[in-house]
């Protein structure tokens, strides 16, 4: 996490730092990326930049968590307005992240974390299901969902439901980068796998 003397930065400051550090780690992933890079672009001394933070991969971690929460209210929001429908919900979520790829600079940041994916930025990118499966991001999931529909027993497997969506879907979007597949054909190609999942689950 960043230092308090980041947060204590003005506004202005502190969006000029952060939007040189995601310049940074758009041009190449986080184990290429300069600090020398980050600190020109951003204006300021080698000596501030280790006031705010500790290293790159703090400021990198920082800005994929912030990403991370964006996208879970984001996903809360879809869940609502389906009425708790999770597989439509994954389905409209999943469109809306790849629409977010088509600006140049969230595509580039986005391909680097994605092509240079390990636990740590899995972890950080799947913050509804994380290692503490009672989070507050899960629960609040958990709260919405409708399960008049579906063949789920318990919390846990609920749980281990929600992994298992979240695993197609860092999939696929590693798909969209990797393979650099067209934006209609990652839609149709997520929306048949999740349907396929949504058959097995849903109650006869």
């Amino acid at each position: 996490m960043p230092k308090q003397t980041f947060f204590n930065l003005p506004i202005d400051k502190k969006d000029k730092l952060i939007h040189a550090a995601k310049k940074e780690f758009s041009r190449v992933p986080l184990f290429e990326a300069s600090i020398s890079n980050i600190i020109k672009e951003a204006g300021i001394p080698r000596g501030s930049f280790y006031q705010y933070f500790q290293d790159k991969e703090d400021v990198y971690f920082y800005l994929l968590k912030e990403y991370s929460t964006q996208d879970n209210e984001l996903f809360i929001s879809i869940l609502k307005e389906q009425d708790g429908e999770l597989f439509n919900t994954f389905i409209e979520f999943f469109q809306l992240m790849i629409k977010k790829f088509q600006n140049k600079e969230n595509r580039n940041f986005f391909r680097n974390a994605f092509l240079n994916m390990n636990y740590k930025v899995e972890n950080t990118l799947s913050q509804i299901v994380s290692e503490e499966r009672f989070n507050h991001h899960f629960l609040e999931v958990i709260r919405l969902i409708n399960f008049e529909k579906l063949n789920i027993a318990d919390e846990q497997e609920v749980f281990h439901l929600i992994k298992i969506i979240m695993a197609v879907t860092l999939q696929n979007l590693i798909q969209v980068f990797a393979k650099e597949i067209p934006f209609d054909e990652s839609l149709k190609n997520y929306t048949l796998e999740i349907n396929m999942l949504k058959k097995g689950l849903y109650k006869e």
